[in-house]
């Protein structure tokens, strides 16, 4: 049997799909200016070299916006907090916006192959400004987490249309040194995240946290709306699939709030979190009948038929999966163990930032040059778990030169394989729902950085408190919640170095737990099929790979 696209196994897509030979070049208007003519949703624009670098600018532009708005409240939170009250909701920050980008990510996804990317991606941008502009204002935590919410709305369209866009533009034989600058976005904003964060707080206040990335969104729509192409009008609207965002929504909230309340706010063995993973289990079900019956599915099931993108689906899950459920705790690791103020914590994310920076890059452009890539998914597994073994040496005198060195090289792992899944998913299907596979398969990582971060928090909770039960078995009010940089700093130096020595014997072993994760992924990258990258745009399905 067909996998999705390959012949005419799905009606809707196949009705898409718009093969042409045509070369990408410039659609001029009087004297030869750029004007981009009204092409089919779904169909890509030929686009000239000016014209091309012009969207570039613009879709990094959006995703440096969202990128940034992940990780800018970083070090500033426990400032919003106490200005605003409420430290009991201050997960909900946070949470609220994984919420909302997970939910909405497929939503984007398909909406953006039926009816052009365009317009969608200006309503992305405008709603992430309203909620950038409802945090600012906010004057209550309810507030600003309502507004992180609408925020999320906004910013979990805003990568997945800037992946799915630059595949309208560029065919997948050019399109991997694209998708490597692209990678190099997210290195730069962990980076800069956190310092423009501590900035802001102390010199301007934290409100310019949230009204610094409204301006740079309208330069992103300003650049989008003047040009990127117009979509034509379709003939026919096919049914939105809302019974399938409806039953995902509950499914991924469901997920989300069970691990993040889990062994936080209730126990992990609590009927409130049994229930919660209950009900993800029955709306996940309820989602697979839906998807199977509706006429244009958010995530259509005929995606898992196809082995490479089941591959490296699961690959890209594991890989996020292992690094925020441990790399989310390194910060307050080298604030606590190392004694770095939060800023220096911050810069100590540098060096592997630097490695997937410069791996992103070198990839995508070895990847355009000769055609191959299947050895870098390899190749970024086999570093990244040299990567975390070497991690899981760290002690608590371990040479800064030597953590940084070791976080090099688990940069250099991720930077060889992240962006290039992204081309290989996107290279397997047929360009007319390029949208659809690329927020699938963003959609999955998603859910391993929070089952990710969640479980490993648990681990690292219970290990924790098994090893300051050991090292201070007659120290009185040291609860485990209120160790913090700040709590700490207050503390005894005997009491402190045991404190840092069980911070460190609680999460350093965790970083070995990821490498047996990462041997599946070896195993699933091996078996990967390399199909010749596509030399245009508009390009059919890769046959023969179906599960």
């Amino acid at each position: 049997m067909e996998g999705v696209d390959r012949t005419s196994a799905a009606a809707a897509d196949a009705a898409r799909v718009h093969e042409s030979d045509e070369p990408d070049t410039l659609a001029s208007g009087k004297g030869g200016a750029p004007a981009p003519a009204p092409v089919p949703a779904g169909k890509p624009a030929r686009r000239g070299t000016r014209s091309v670098a012009a969207v570039f600018a613009g879709l990094l532009l959006a995703m440096f916006v969202s990128a940034l708005s992940e990780t800018v409240t970083a070090t500033a939170l426990p400032t919003i907090v106490g200005d605003l009250g409420g430290v009991e909701h201050m997960q909900w920050v946070e949470t609220a916006y994984i919420m909302a980008v997970t939910i909405t990510m497929p939503v984007y996804g398909k909406i953006g192959d039926l009816y052009g990317r365009k317009y969608l991606f200006i309503i992305a941008l405008s709603i992430f400004i309203v909620g950038s502009s409802t945090c600012g204002l906010a004057t209550s935590m309810d507030g600003l987490i309502a507004g992180r919410a609408v925020e999320g709305l906004g910013g979990g369209g805003l990568i997945i249309l800037a992946q799915a866009t630059i595949a309208d533009i560029i065919p997948p034989r050019q399109r991997g040194k694209y998708m490597g600058v692209m990678g190099s976005v997210f290195a730069v904003s962990t980076v800069v995240g956190p310092i423009l964060g501590g900035w802001f707080v102390q010199v301007t206040g934290w409100r310019w946290l949230f009204a610094f990335n409204i301006p740079l969104a309208v330069l992103a729509i300003v650049v989008i709306a003047a040009f990127l192409a117009k979509p034509a009008p379709r003939a026919q609207r096919p049914p939105f699939d809302f019974l399938g965002v409806a039953t995902s929504a509950v499914a991924v909230s469901s997920l989300v709030l069970a691990t993040a309340w889990g062994g936080t706010l209730f126990a992990w063995t609590s009927p409130e979190v049994f229930g919660l993973l209950a009900l993800f289990i029955l709306a996940a079900i309820a989602f697979v009948l839906v998807e199977k019956r509706a006429a244009e599915p958010i995530i259509p099931l005929l995606l898992f038929k196809n082995s490479n993108f089941v591959k490296c689906t699961v690959t890209g899950l594991i890989i996020m999966m292992g690094l925020m459920g441990t790399v989310t705790y390194l910060p307050t690791y080298f604030q606590i163990v190392d004694g770095l103020v939060p800023e220096q914590a911050g810069l100590m994310t540098f060096p592997m930032m630097a490695g997937v920076l410069t791996m992103s890059v070198l990839t995508g452009f070895l990847a355009t040059k000769t055609g191959r890539y299947k050895w870098m998914p390899i190749a970024s597994i086999v570093v990244a778990a040299v990567g975390f073994v070497l991690m899981s040496q760290l002690t608590v005198g371990t040479s800064l030169v030597v953590t940084g060195l070791f976080l090099f090289v688990l940069g250099v792992g991720i930077g060889l394989g992240q962006q290039i899944l992204v081309l290989i998913v996107q290279n397997e299907f047929s360009h007319a729902i390029v949208g659809t596979v690329t927020a699938a398969n963003s959609f999955f990582r998603q859910i391993g950085s929070t089952l990710g971060a969640s479980l490993v928090g648990a681990l690292f909770t219970a290990r924790l408190s098994a090893d300051l039960a050991a090292q201070l078995p007659r120290v009185d009010n040291i609860n485990i919640n209120r160790i913090t940089p700040e709590f700490v700093e207050h503390v005894s130096q005997p009491v402190r170095h045991a404190i840092a020595t069980a911070y460190s014997d609680a999460l350093v072993p965790i970083f070995l737990y990821v490498v047996p994760l990462l041997a599946v992924g070896f195993v699933l990258m091996l078996t990967l099929k390399e199909h010749p990258l596509a030399t245009k745009v508009d390009h059919g399905a890769q046959k023969g790979d179906e599960i």
